[in-house]
């Protein structure tokens, strides 16, 4: 009896595999939770429509991101 194929129901993997994913989806959410992901997604899309342009540094993006974040009144009050 040959054993059952890896699949997504993590079946016939081992604990190390199963152990990998379980951290790979972990840190998948940790980094779209914290907005991390943004500037990725960002470069990605900046790329697919102008390999050209240039693209700011991610201290830069995060920069702008904040900036705009804190301008808009409908996010509410920050106060620190």
């Amino acid at each position: 009896m040959s054993p059952a194929a890896p699949g997504r129901d993590g079946r016939g993997l081992s604990g190390v595999e199963r152990l990998r994913r379980a951290l790979a989806r972990a840190r998948y959410f940790v980094r779209e939770f914290s907005g991390e992901a943004a500037y990725d997604r960002y470069v990605a899309h900046a790329r697919a429509h102008d390999p050209d342009a240039a693209v700011p540094t991610r201290r830069a993006f995060e920069r702008a991101r904040t900036d705009a974040r804190e301008a808009d009144p409908r996010d509410g009050f920050r106060c620190c």
